[in-house]
């Protein structure tokens, strides 16, 4: 009589009539997957600064830049490389090019980003960011003319 199928997403878009699947494919398609665009982070508190580790494997030193512009600190890794192997005529047997582009921003503006350092090691990006000195208010007294 029935039987038991396996629950298939595919199939069961197909069959049911969405009206806001053409749009979701839509961003689907111009957003892509996050994960492939962004890097892993972790940020801990260590009393008086912040470190903040990104993984970045396969990248080298100079593919990877730090930049900080009104209080947004951007990580920005970019790599590229291309593979060619010819015969002995001089004609391609093989021809491959790679390219990727990783960032992640983070606000900075509880950071004393003067003291910011940055050190590279074994595929991860670490940054030690101490924290800014709070400013203790200021009490006066104001003379009513």
């Amino acid at each position: 009589m029935f039987e038991i199928m396996p629950f298939d997403r595919r199939n069961y878009r197909m069959s049911t009539w969405n009206p806001f699947r053409e749009m979701q494919e839509m961003e689907r398609a111009f957003w892509g997957d996050a994960a492939r665009t962004a890097f892993r982070t972790d940020i801990t508190e260590t009393g008086d600064a912040y470190k903040l580790e990104a993984d970045l494997p396969g990248f080298k030193k100079e593919d990877i830049k730090v930049d900080i512009d009104d209080d947004i600190l951007v990580i920005k890794a970019e790599h590229s490389e291309d593979k060619d192997e010819q015969n002995e005529e001089g004609d391609y047997i093989r021809r491959e090019r790679y390219y990727g582009s990783y960032s992640r921003s983070f606000n900075v503006s509880e950071i004393d980003v003067e003291g910011i350092t940055a050190a590279y090691e074994n595929g991860v990006l670490t940054l030690t960011m101490p924290k800014k000195t709070p400013v203790k208010p200021e009490s006066r007294h104001l003379e009513i003319l």
